[in-house]
């Protein structure tokens, strides 16, 4: 009783708030009228009847990359409203969540200067959740794509920020290739930067784990499912991906590819070792044989030709279950973490409607993962 009361006097009126936005979300009726719309002016009146309202009311010209923009930013505004109302530990957690923005975003800084596009195109697309200041944000294009361009990259700039951590500990780890092959192998290749975009968020997900678990009590159940259920989904995709690249070459299959993934998860460690040793898909539909859940997703892949989903959409379908099952209890964080993700899978199915109504592709148009929807295939069946 004396934690329930300490809860809702520290983080009642912000608990209250999140699940207040949690009544905003898009019902079945609403992505009924959405999918029916006939112009992008149709679906902008019929979103003038959600929570939505009038988001899109200064837009002369709706494309889907403006419905994005502006979806975005709506959910950006609540998440900061709700971070300023925010007392510690609650305050730390939020600013957690948006450390996966902040190494989207630095990626997609570095990995866009390779390509040779312009700052000023890269910074309108960073997220606005992973935000440096502007004058970061500008110095990270310019070090040397190298070991001691990454080096300088983390001593100078990252180093003040809050995944500097992150950085240090990718570059400790990676010493000892950098120390015998005088530089990181194809480093200009983008197999090399998602190896380090992967590196990066195997650290996050670790660190973002342990601090729910010092938090304990109901955040630690519910967010440590959730999280050791994103590491399976990446060990999983990082095995698949990495077939027809160097990472599934015999020699480092245990090395480069075994250490991006996390030490957290309901496949580690068992699995895992497992996963490090799959050289083709039949191996890594062994691997994942033993988990129930794993084995239905695989299913799903091996099938995607015949029921045209991907193994992408069955790991959404089962990430929106866990995040809305958050809800069902009640004075823990991961009603926050539910709600960013929640919205954003939202987001993701307003541009795909967008998209084909855009391309007059309305057979597709109904091939995404509503939230909270009352035919959700883990409540009808």
């Amino acid at each position: 009783m004396g934690e329930m009361c300490i809860h809702n006097r520290d983080f009642g009126f912000t608990e209250a708030l999140c699940r207040g936005f949690r009544t905003g979300f898009l019902t079945d009726s609403d992505y009924h009228h959405l999918t029916q719309a006939e112009t992008l002016e149709d679906m902008k009146l019929n979103l003038a009847e959600t929570d939505y309202e009038s988001f899109l009311q200064n837009e002369n010209v709706v494309t889907p990359a403006v419905i994005l923009d502006c979806a975005t930013k709506k959910m950006v505004d609540e998440f900061k409203f709700l971070r300023a109302q925010a007392d510690e530990p609650l305050s730390t957690f939020l600013d957690y969540i948006t450390y996966e923005y902040m190494i989207d975003n630095i990626m997609l800084l570095l990995k866009g200067t390779i390509s040779g596009r312009d700052i000023n195109e890269l910074m309108e697309q960073c997220h606005p959740l992973g935000l440096f200041q502007e004058a970061t944000m500008r110095s990270i294009p310019t070090f040397e794509h190298s070991p001691k361009g990454y080096a300088d990259l983390y001593q100078t700039v990252l180093v003040d920020t809050p995944i500097g951590s992150y950085f240090a500990q990718f570059l400790a780890e990676s010493s000892e290739t950098i120390g015998t092959a005088g530089e990181m192998r194809n480093v200009l290749e983008e197999v090399s930067m998602e190896i380090i975009k992967n590196s990066l968020v195997k650290l996050y997900l670790e660190d973002f784990f342990k601090l729910c678990q010092k938090i304990g009590g109901e955040t630690a159940q519910i967010m440590g499912e959730i999280l050791q259920a994103r590491a399976d989904q990446r060990a999983i995709n990082i095995t698949l991906n990495s077939f027809g690249t160097p990472l599934n070459e015999p020699s480092m299959r245990q090395t480069d590819r075994k250490r991006l993934y996390p030490s957290i998860g309901f496949l580690y460690p068992a699995g895992t070792d497992k996963l490090a040793n799959a050289a083709d898909e039949a191996s890594l539909g062994s691997a994942i044989q033993p988990f129930p859940v794993y084995r239905d997703i695989w299913t799903v892949h091996q099938n995607e030709s015949i029921d045209d989903r991907s193994i992408d959409d069955a790991f959404y379908e089962r990430e929106v279950q866990m995040l809305e099952l958050a809800f069902e209890s009640q004075m823990h964080f991961a009603i926050y973490y539910a709600y960013i993700k929640l919205k954003e899978q939202e987001i993701r199915n307003l541009v795909w409607i967008s998209e084909c109504i855009v391309q007059q592709q309305k057979d597709e148009i109904n091939k995404f993962v509503p939230c909270f929807s009352h035919a959700a295939p883990w409540r009808t069946n």
